[in-house]
């Protein structure tokens, strides 16, 4: 009996450590009221990837969606923003913003160009781009292949794509 009760005990002491630290760190995954629709400046290491969870580090590939009731989403991934916002209501009205790699400023996702090779957070290879340069895609073709599983992050294209580049 004594050994259930002190399990018990250590598993509620594991519990509310967790507890403690989730609240303590006080992530943003979605922010409210940007009726302007505007992209909102990342604080790196306090916003979470609104489709797998992780800590946004990095801005160099990040992207962040804001839907008509002025809702906005943050991502670490181009292609994790992709794959989140595939099966929303609002996904052709929403507003996209992703951090260009050539210009380092927020553009319009819809009008960016996109590498296929980048190292990503998530491997899916999707650098964005302001200016157009060889070899890189619009935002329907980047879509089309996220969608697809023909990223960086899928071996077999993988390969496909390395040789392509060279």
């Amino acid at each position: 009996m004594s050994k259930i009760l002190i399990t018990i005990v250590a598993i509620l002491i594991i519990v509310f450590i967790f507890i403690s630290i989730s609240s303590s760190q006080n992530m943003t995954v979605v922010k409210t009221d940007n009726y302007s629709k505007k992209p909102i400046s990342i604080v790196l290491g306090k916003f979470q990837d609104s489709d797998c969870g992780m800590v946004i580090d990095s801005l160099a590939y990040a992207s962040q969606v804001v839907s008509n009731d002025g809702k906005t989403w943050f991502f670490h991934d181009h292609g994790g923003m992709v794959h989140w916002i595939s099966d929303k209501a609002f996904k052709d009205t929403a507003y996209i913003y992703v951090m260009s790699k050539d210009t380092k400023r927020w553009i319009s996702g819809r009008t960016a160009w996109y590498s296929r090779t980048d190292t990503t957070p998530m491997l899916y290879g999707f650098g964005a781009y302001e200016n157009k340069k060889q070899n890189l895609i619009d935002f329907e073709t980047m879509s089309l292949y996220m969608l697809r599983g023909e990223t960086m992050a899928n071996a077999k294209y993988r390969q496909i794509l390395l040789k392509k580049a060279k």
